[in-house]
C-alpha cells in the first residue's frame, strides 16, 4: 500500500438512502467519513465500540450526549470516547465530517 494517497469525495461511492448518503475512506487504524444528512431526520440513542471526531461543516440540530445537548452549526466539534452514547436531531441538510479511530 502506497504512504500517501489522495482522492476527492466524489470519486468515493456514496452508500445509504434518500435521508443519509455516507462516503467513507478507511485507513490504517482510522476511517474517515462524509456524511450528508436531510432537514428532519433523527438519529436514535447509539454508541460506537471506538473514538470518534465529529465536525459540523454545513447544517444545523441538536446532538444530545453524556455532557447534555449541544446544538450544532459550521465549525462545531464534537468527540465521542469509546462506548459514549449520543442522539441526534438533524434542523437543516447537514455535512458531518468523521473521524472513527479503531485501532
Amino acid at each position: 500500500m502506497p504512504n500517501a494517497t489522495y482522492c476527492h469525495w466524489s470519486d468515493i461511492p456514496a452508500e445509504g438512502d434518500d435521508r443519509v448518503r455516507r462516503r467513507l475512506i478507511i485507513g490504517q487504524g482510522a476511517s474517515l467519513k462524509r456524511v450528508e444528512i436531510k432537514g428532519g431526520t433523527t438519529a436514535g440513542k447509539h454508541s460506537h465500540p471506538h473514538e470518534q471526531f465529529v465536525l459540523v461543516e454545513k447544517g444545523s440540530g441538536r446532538v444530545a450526549c453524556e455532557a447534555g445537548e449541544v446544538e450544532i452549526r459550521p465549525g462545531t466539534v464534537i468527540h465521542f470516547g469509546p462506548d459514549a452514547w449520543h442522539s441526534a436531531v438533524f434542523d437543516t441538510h447537514t455535512v458531518l465530517i468523521e473521524v472513527n479511530i479503531v485501532d
